[in-house]
């Protein structure tokens, strides 16, 4: 692991976490839990198994993350953030906040899943009315499904289709996720081509966090 050698708090912190694919390895496993190799590869399109290996190594040495044999009859190791590592969840919470604004256009190689989905759901929209009933909003993007519960004030999403939503929103990702971003309205979001069937209420009341 390279260091910028700076006794200063912020250049240590990126000395751990500053290389590149370091920090989506974090995103990974904060989504998903304790991890195998092969699904961390699933969830990071485009890296290779030797540099996934390095900077898992790199994490363990650093104390971001642990490793331990699975249980029996599963023949294989898991990953798993640490206390230490978990505490990065709101350093990328906030980044990921910030990099919203970057999010106005799509790549035409940029991928997509539909964790992405659901954790930007779920960490940058807030319910607008939370003494309302509960709402349940469908999110498609790129064929990846995602839910958005609104309940009690809060925004909880899971991945998958609900039986019976009060809205579904189905598009390019640069539309779903523009709308609950706030990057653009709906009626660019339908230009961009998002589908939207049922409650547009509720479109209302699921609003972006405000950026810093």
């Amino acid at each position: 692991m390279r260091s910028y050698g700076q006794y200063c708090s912020i250049a240590r912190a990126l000395d751990v976490v500053g290389d590149r694919w370091t920090l989506l390895i974090v995103r990974e496993l904060l989504l998903r839990g304790p991890c195998r190799f092969t699904d961390l590869r699933n969830g990071l399109p485009g890296i290779a198994p030797n540099l996934l290996s390095t900077r898992l190594k790199e994490l363990e040495a650093a104390g971001l993350i642990t490793r331990e044999d699975a249980p029996p009859p599963v023949a294989t190791v898991l990953y798993e953030l640490s206390e230490t590592g978990r505490a990065v969840e709101p350093v990328l919470k906030a980044l990921g906040l910030w990099g919203m604004r970057f999010m106005a256009e799509e790549r035409p190689d940029d991928t997509f899943q539909a964790r992405w989905l659901a954790y930007a759901s779920e960490w940058f929209t807030v319910d607008a009315d939370p003494d309302a009933p509960p709402a349940v909003i469908q999110l498609v993007a790129a064929g990846e499904a995602a839910v958005v519960e609104l309940r009690g004030g809060q925004v909880h999403t899971r991945l998958g289709r609900a039986a019976d939503p009060d809205i579904v929103l189905d598009g390019p990702p640069r539309a779903v996720l523009g709308l609950l971003g706030g990057l653009v309205d709906l009626d660019r979001a339908v230009e961009l081509g998002l589908s939207v069937t049922g409650r547009v209420d509720l479109l209302r009341r699921l609003r972006p966090v405000a950026p810093n």
